[in-house]
């Protein structure tokens, strides 16, 4: 079992910056692949990032690309995603996720664990 909490969300104008973290406990955080997801208001959660089990390796798909990091900290057992050039189109709700199955990083599929997500608005 992994159990997930993220934090740092909030209230953000255009071309603003915030940095989102999900804390981990459970299963050794260091075995997991992580990813980070987001669900707009009205629609179905999309997958936006993942990061390898070493944190070696990323993934963002091209909406994020160029503006938005994944780490992790493994000693901290702690995510984390920062974003910046934020756009009103990045409202949402924020979401990590844990995977044990080894899966190429751009797979959105087979994430176990799940936080309860963290409130992102920016605003225009």
């Amino acid at each position: 079992q992994v159990q997930l909490v993220e934090s740092g969300g909030g209230l953000v104008q255009a071309g603003g910056s915030l940095r989102l973290s999900c804390a981990a406990s459970g299963r050794t955080f260091s075995t997991t692949t992580m990813g980070w997801f987001r669900q707009a208001p009205g629609k179905e959660r999309n997958f936006i990032a993942a990061i390898s089990r070493t944190g070696l390796n990323t993934y963002y798909v091209d909406s994020v690309k160029g503006r938005f990091t994944i780490s992790r900290d493994n000693a901290k057992n702690t995510l984390y995603l920062q974003m910046n050039s934020l756009k009103p189109e990045d409202t949402g709700v924020y979401y990590c996720a844990a995977r044990i199955r080894s899966l190429p990083l751009s797979s959105s599929y087979q994430y176990d664990y799940w936080g309860q997500g963290t409130q992102v608005t920016v605003s225009s």
